[in-house]
């Protein structure tokens, strides 16, 4: 896709929320430490953004349907900044997981209007790809911002990393205000019309199968680090270079995703699900060697995020007229997912089954989603990218 400055501010915006979302769990035992509380409460900071996120969606989505579309954009950006703010002068352990929760607030809304305005802005064949321009800033944070983030929190205090990141939301709304024409509000949208959406059998089938999506990968993911510790017998610096090697795949997955979902949504996702659980059944028995191991990471984060673009898009075409309360609650629905595979994998963990199993966990999601998206697809013709905006 050509240099597009709009989509370059979305694209921004999505990295800042990216770094501030993740960089907290290499910044747990820092925090943990300067606020004199135990790891697992120091975790709850996680919980509850994962939590804000959920809620803030439509809270936002649905106090704000009359606001012209770059005003709430640098609106929800400026929630970011000054979460981030709250959370660098934070004193103590309280108003910390409160600032959390304030930054989270932007999260859904951010991403689901931000979809919507990023497929508005090109041609109606290229909207997945427009998805995927913004999206690719979540990804870039996960090679570039995050490890940079656990670096300054570590040399210079975890503080220090927070008013980093609120510096990024600060150049963020000049971006915003910059770069995105004068959107209005959406025109005959309203409270009623956005919550009856959500109502539809197609939304919630397109909800429930990022649900899945998202499960089978988190299901893997949070788990990766002990998995090539004790699995890989990796040192600390394969592992690093295993988890930058996975953000590479999820760039390239994420672009190949929204190029070929601009094709057709539904052949883009049975193809992405398929290769994934055939990826993840063949970790399962790689995780002992070094080198197979490299070349499946980095083919499990394409996969991974190929499923992005399409898993978005499905949802907004699904919504039709009423389609920002839906975008916004599809990404609360990936943060359902990542909660519910993280305690998949922890429930086999638990349950002694060994490490391979929860690749196979993973696996077995995929599968599932897979067999949901073949049945949506006999029963109705495969979803294109229809015009939206």
């Amino acid at each position: 896709m050509k240099l597009n400055p709009p989509l370059l501010a979305l694209a921004a915006g999505a990295f800042g929320i990216g770094v501030t979302e993740f960089a907290p769990m290499g910044l747990l035992p820092v925090i943990a430490t300067d606020l004199g509380v135990s790891i697992p409460t120091a975790g709850l900071l996680i919980s509850a953004y994962a939590l804000g996120v959920m809620l803030g969606a439509p809270l936002m989505i649905l106090t704000t349907g009359r606001v012209p579309r770059r005003t709430l954009l640098i609106g929800l950006a400026a929630i970011f900044t000054v979460g981030n703010l709250l959370s660098a002068i934070s004193t103590d352990y309280s108003m910390l997981l409160i600032a959390r929760v304030i930054t989270s607030l932007n999260h859904g809304a951010f991403f689901g209007v931000g979809s919507i305005v990023a497929a508005s802005l090109v041609a109606p064949n290229r909207q997945a790809g427009a998805v995927a321009a913004m999206f690719m800033g979540l990804t870039i944070a996960n090679v570039v911002g995050v490890p940079l983030a656990t670096w300054a929190g570590d040399a210079l205090g975890w503080r220090a990393s927070f008013w980093g990141i609120a510096a990024i939301g600060v150049g963020v709304m000049a971006a915003l205000r910059l770069t995105l024409p004068n959107l209005p509000a959406p025109t005959g949208g309203n409270v009623a019309a956005e919550l009856r959406v959500l109502g539809r059998g197609p939304v919630l089938a397109a909800l429930a199968l990022t649900v899945i999506g998202s499960s089978a990968m988190f299901t893997v993911f949070t788990y990766i680090a002990p998995i090539l510790r004790e699995q890989t017998h990796a040192s600390l610096g394969f592992v690093t270079a295993m988890l930058v090697t996975y953000g590479l795949g999820l760039t390239l997955g994420n672009w190949l995703g929204g190029k070929f979902a601009d094709r057709s949504v539904d052949r883009t996702l049975i193809v992405t699900l398929a290769s994934l659980s055939a990826i993840l059944v063949a970790f399962a028995f790689a995780m002992p060697f070094a080198v197979p191991t490299s070349i499946l990471v980095f083919l499990w984060g394409i996969a991974s995020f190929a499923l992005v673009p399409p898993l978005q898009v499905r949802v907004m075409a699904a919504a039709g007229d009423a389609p920002n309360l839906a975008s916004a609650m599809n990404i609360g629905a990936f943060n359902l997912g990542n909660a519910i595979g993280a305690a998949v994998g922890g429930a086999v963990i638990a349950g002694g089954l060994g490490y391979p199993a929860v690749s196979m966990a993973g696996a077995v999601a995929s599968g599932l989603g897979l067999l949901l998206v073949l049945f949506l697809t006999r029963k109705r013709s495969p979803v294109t990218v229809p015009a939206i905006g």
